[in-house]
């Protein structure tokens, strides 16, 4: 069923952009056996705007919708993936427009590389090791945000009652996402609750 969100945004210079009520996607994250993350990518339809490019499953929010549940409805309807099945972390504003539009990105982890169904706005669906991202050729958009979404690996050094809670996505104010794993032969270096190296993470960055 449409939603009342989808048509096009048009702003005062003549561009547009896909959801009358701005649009949000969902940057999902998975442990790979080595410790570092796999990020879900769509590969876009050829018919689709910007056809032929990678970026995140994602579309237009409806009105009553919160960005969260927008990414996270996308998501089943674009990957088949389920909302029971991830943990959202965070939300970062990744673009605006002078219509008044805006794209919304949620972060989320899933315990493992989930199993996806694509829809016909997708060519394929992949989890694609982080590092690897930025090889492929990006929507526009995506690319431009994936400066500042990227995480960087952290082997973390914690307490066992604390070590069920990783591997996960962390935002530190200020310093951005970073991905926290315990494996000590994964990607990264190494850190504790009280860094000396200038990042700290607290008992509540791990348990949220």
């Amino acid at each position: 069923m449409r939603g009342d969100g989808d048509g096009w945004s048009k702003g005062p210079d003549g561009s547009k952009h896909w959801g009358k009520f701005g649009a949000a996607g969902l940057l999902l994250r998975a442990p790979l056996p080595g410790g570092g993350s796999a990020v879900l990518l769509q590969h876009r339809a050829l018919w689709s705007h910007q056809g032929g490019t990678w970026a995140l499953p994602g579309g237009a929010r409806d009105s009553h919708e919160s960005p969260e549940h927008a990414a996270v409805r996308e998501a089943e309807e674009e990957a088949g993936i389920a909302a029971t099945d991830l943990r959202v972390r965070a939300e970062r504003l990744t673009m605006t427009a002078a219509s008044g539009w805006t794209y919304i990105t949620v972060i989320a982890d899933a315990e493992t590389p989930l199993a996806t169904v694509a829809n016909r706005e997708s060519s394929e669906l992949a989890w694609v090791p982080e590092e690897e991202v930025a090889d492929l050729p990006l929507h526009p958009g995506f690319a431009l945000a994936w400066v500042d979404l990227r995480a960087v690996p952290l082997r973390v050094r914690v307490d066992d009652d604390l070590a069920a809670a990783l591997p996960r996505t962390v935002e530190i104010a200020g310093q951005g996402f970073f991905w926290l794993h315990t494996r000590v032969d994964g990607p990264g270096i190494d850190v504790v609750l009280d860094a000396e190296d200038g990042l700290v993470l607290t008992r509540a960055d791990i348990l949220a």
